[in-house]
């Protein structure tokens, strides 16, 4: 059995992909930052159809905690899978802005760069010891990476650092046969950003190909997919999943 590691999986993608990779077999650890109950509810949920998951409290942004949960991901993978390795890590925790360049704050950049790539390199560093060889690691990066959108550039541009930090780790763990990979969302129904009203949904379906918004579902079973063994050869690529979102 795979056990795959998701930062923010209590709602939105992350939890799609708790779901996904419970349904292909995979034991599952969660984690939530505030919604310690949508996070349960995830765990219920995998649980009442036979999988196995647990969820644990994490803010990414706050790099110092890293070491103790490293702890106790250890500690929850001897209890609960009698393993002391884990098979997938899925960085997938964030937040969004919507403000121009010009009314920016220093501190609304700071906790963008901490949660979207100063995080992922960090908690990536601190569980290394507990992925197994041949593992798989899923980097959440953002079609605003290569469609400029006004009142997002702090956001975007720690999206494309991370998809460029991606290929560094794929290069630097390739000795250990450990794969990573960047999914990068196209305009996808969640609460990021305050979620879409029907005037935004409208506008973002008529600029997606395939006429409508993307569901936390059509994401979480490519981000499943990665993990898993079918995809064993692909390793450095950054995958848009947005139904053909402004091409």
């Amino acid at each position: 059995m795979k056990i795959i590691v998701i930062t923010g999986g209590s709602r939105g993608i992350g939890a799609s992909t708790a779901v996904q990779c419970a349904k292909r077999g995979m034991g599952v650890i969660l984690t939530y930052r505030s919604h310690a109950a949508g996070a349960e509810s995830i765990v219920r949920a995998i649980e009442a159809e036979g999988g196995k998951a647990l969820a644990l409290p994490l803010d990414v942004g706050q790099i110092q905690s890293f070491a103790g949960f490293r702890d106790d991901v250890a500690a929850a993978l001897a209890a609960t899978w009698g393993r002391d390795r884990f098979d997938g890590l899925v960085n997938n925790a964030g937040h969004g802005l919507f403000r121009p360049i010009e009314a920016v704050t220093e501190a609304e950049f700071d906790g963008l760069l901490n949660v979207h790539l100063k995080g992922p390199f960090f908690l990536t560093q601190a569980l290394l010891p507990l992925l197994a060889d041949g593992a798989s690691i899923v980097n959440l990066t953002s079609a605003t990476t290569r469609v400029a959108t006004a009142g997002v550039a702090p956001y975007a541009a720690f999206k494309g650092g991370l998809e460029v930090l991606t290929r560094y780790m794929a290069k630097e763990f390739g000795e250990r046969r450990i794969r990573a990979n960047a999914v990068s969302p196209g305009a996808i129904r969640t609460e990021l950003g305050g979620g879409l009203n029907d005037e935004f949904e409208a506008l973002l379906a008529s600029q997606t190909a395939l006429g409508r918004v993307g569901e936390p579902d059509d994401v979480g079973r490519v981000i499943a997919n990665l993990l898993s063994d079918d995809s064993g050869w692909v390793n450095a690529q950054s995958i848009e999943v947005g139904g053909g979102y402004i091409i």
